[in-house]
């Protein structure tokens, strides 16, 4: 199937490797060209070599995208924004005894704030061009919370809640532009490796058996960035394997 996007621009935050490089990887693929974003520039650079594989234009801007001068970059380096895909890592989990202002801040700002920040930025050029999308990179988290990992439930649905009120905006969705959360469950990531000593954790209560691909979440993506995808607006997809043992 032919997305319709082909020739487009999209910003795709922390785009280096894991879901964010998936992402990328999949737009690139539709003939998406590309800003992508970390924090490291030679890790950056890899992952852009690897990206213009796909016949498309790609353009780095390395730093961490919580930092304003960052955005600004980020959003000038495009001729236009169509498609924005917002991506941070998570905060560290913890006792929320233990976590103070300055620890929740810190979480806002990475996983709430700037996404907010970088859809105020896009949004309304979008609608004035008669198409847009905008695809934020949350939490399984957001759906069935995680005791230790209150910094991230809270966070992350601040943005959600703040999504699902956006996205409803007659000025946007009857405009061509939707902005809708993608909620990973457990990949097979470098991240799964750090968190588990290196050593690659056994799956146990994930019905499909085994981690996610970081390609099938990039495909997930692509087709909410379609042009097909025009009438799904305000949603959480929910992509872990069927862990979540809920009917809704």
């Amino acid at each position: 199937m032919d997305f319709g996007i082909a020739g487009r621009w999209a910003l795709v935050c922390a785009s280096s490797r894991g879901l964010g490089f998936g992402c990328a990887e999949a737009l690139a693929g539709e003939g998406v060209n590309l800003v992508v974003n970390a924090r490291s520039s030679d890790t950056l650079a890899q992952a852009a070599e690897r990206l213009r594989g796909h016949g498309v234009e790609v353009r780095e801007v390395a730093g961490d995208v919580t930092s304003p001068a960052v955005r600004g970059m980020l959003l000038d380096a495009a001729p236009q924004v169509d498609i924005l895909v917002n991506n941070a890592g998570g905060p560290p989990p913890g006792d929320f005894r233990d976590w103070g202002e300055q620890e929740w801040l810190a979480a806002l700002q990475s996983n709430m704030l700037t996404a907010v920040e970088l859809i105020r930025g896009t949004v309304d050029d979008m609608a004035a061009r008669g198409f847009g999308r905008v695809v934020n990179i949350t939490s399984g988290s957001v759906k069935a919370p995680i005791a230790n990992l209150g910094l991230s439930n809270g966070a992350r649905s601040g943005l959600t809640g703040f999504v699902a009120g956006v996205a409803r905006q007659p000025q946007l969705a009857a405009h061509g532009v939707t902005l809708n959360n993608l909620l990973p469950g457990r990949f097979a990531t470098a991240r799964i490796l750090q968190t588990n000593g290196g050593t690659p954790p056994e799956p146990t209560g994930i019905p499909a058996g085994r981690f996610g691909d970081p390609a099938e979440f990039g495909a997930a993506c692509a087709y909410l960035c379609s042009a097909q995808a025009g009438y799904i607006t305000g949603q959480n997809l929910l992509l872990d394997g069927g862990a979540y043992p809920g009917t809704f």
